[in-house]
């Protein structure tokens, strides 16, 4: 197997997958378990960069399990990466006859999460002709035991075709905003029903997103919950990282510090948290909410935070690489996710964030809504309040800024229900347990 690490993107180290030469020895000393090709349409384009970081993070927690992972993906302008990261073979294909039609994937074919991007409309089906060649190219060259495509829209109509064509068992994992689409009509619900009566094995984050996929179409018996997992050993608690964080920021060091993470869109729910500042900045002046990502909303936020007139009290940082997130996560004395089903009916499945909050020990606030009541009891691993109330957030936010003993009791609680049931690791094994059921499913 090629040992490559990164490239021109990052340093290797910097990355929390510590085991890379491990799982290439592992690979090497006892030979792979099983093949695997992934199809995605979006992974992170460089090291420590945070496009769909789960995606990445399923394949190694896999590698690391003895399997050998190939994924391929849409080319983008940024992407860095070697051929071989982690034990992970890469595999990126063109589409765009023209640089402005390279928007498919990566978060890039939706505005704010909600509708098409014209150019995207255009670049669609130049992608899923591309990414239907190099599956067939992939098959033809070697043998795989099972194709598994990430998000049923786009992917799953490629990924079934050359299923079918090499006879390979097919599973399908759905993440959000593909269930959305699906839900959009036609032709695109018929679409998706089709690839998910096809697939052997269909894979949900959440029990919310699975039940809408059984509406859909998706035969229960063939459905499975696997929540995402988190990087117990990057999100992590750090007794550093408050002074630190604070100091980056000019902050003074007695200064509260409320954390959210996430994409400018209106599914993160970030306009709700920041309608919350008044109320928290009337009992507790001395605190900075710190607003962190990208998309197509930022601007719109930023204005709404001066709108309110806590613009002072708000920092938007923008996207964080890995390193740096992990760091400013530890660094929260509140850990906040908001989100919501937004107006056109989009969803979370599971934030990853969630679970970087809790692998970090931090006194979450979250909503009740979609994946989130599935790894966050209300009261244990933190405090759960009812989507698009400001109120309840300010109220809940303040509550854990007063009472340190809650917030740490709870902090901890999550970290111990991360470290037992929500790393990579245990992520790895459900989705190997769903591919052997796919494969005895074709037999």
């Amino acid at each position: 197997m090629q040992r490559r690490h990164a490239g021109a993107g990052g340093n290797a180290t910097q990355q929390s997958y510590c085991l890379c030469a491990l799982c290439v020895a592992v690979v090497k000393n006892n030979g792979p378990d099983m093949n695997i090709l992934m199809l995605t349409s979006s992974y992170p384009k460089h090291v420590g960069e945070t496009t769909a970081p789960f995606i990445e993070s399923i394949a190694v927690g896999l590698v690391r399990r003895r399997h050998v992972v190939h994924v391929v993906a849409p080319y983008h302008p940024d992407v860095r990466r070697a051929p071989v990261e982690y034990g992970v073979r890469l595999h990126f294909y063109r589409y765009a006859p023209h640089r402005a039609l390279n928007v498919y994937g990566y978060a890039e074919s939706l505005r704010a999460d909600v509708s098409l991007r014209r150019a995207a409309l255009a670049a669609v089906p130049l992608a899923l002709a591309a990414s239907l060649r190099a599956l067939l190219h992939l098959t033809r060259r070697q043998r795989f035991d099972l194709i598994h495509a990430h998000w049923v829209l786009p992917n799953g109509a490629p990924a079934l075709i050359a299923s079918r064509l090499r006879g390979l068992p097919l599973v399908v994992s759905l993440h959000g905003s593909d269930v959305y689409l699906a839900y959009k009509g036609w032709p695109l619900a018929p679409g998706a029903a089709a690839v998910l009566r096809s697939a052997g094995v269909i894979t949900a984050c959440s029990d919310d997103l699975r039940q809408r996929a059984v509406r859909l179409g998706a035969p229960p018996a063939r459905t499975m919950v696997i929540p995402y997992g988190v990087d117990v050993h990057a999100f992590r608690p750090d007794p550093r990282a408050g002074a630190q964080v604070r100091a980056e920021l000019n902050l003074p060091s007695d200064t509260s510090l409320i954390l959210a993470i996430g994409r400018m869109v209106y599914k993160k729910g970030f306009t709700y948290l920041l309608d919350a500042m008044p109320h928290i900045r009337a009992s507790h002046p001395h605190t900075t909410l710190v607003l962190a990502g990208y998309g197509d909303l930022l601007d719109e936020l930023k204005e709404r935070a001066r709108r309110l007139g806590v613009e002072d009290a708000v920092i938007f940082p923008g996207q964080l690489p890995r390193d740096r997130a992990a760091r400013y996560v530890a660094a929260a004395d509140v850990y906040v996710v908001p989100s919501v089903r937004d107006d056109a009916g989009n969803v979370d499945g599971l934030p990853n964030t969630l679970l970087e909050g809790m692998g970090a020990a931090r006194p979450i606030v979250a909503t009740r809504t979609a994946g989130i009541p599935d790894v966050i009891t209300d009261g244990v691993h933190g405090l759960l309040v009812p989507e698009r109330d400001p109120a309840a957030l300010a109220n809940a936010i303040v509550r854990l800024l007063i009472d340190r003993d809650v917030a740490v009791r709870l902090g901890e609680a999550a970290r111990r229900r991360a470290l037992d049931e929500l790393s990579w690791d245990v992520t790895a094994a459900r989705f190997e347990e769903a591919y052997r059921r796919a494969v005895e499913c074709k037999r």
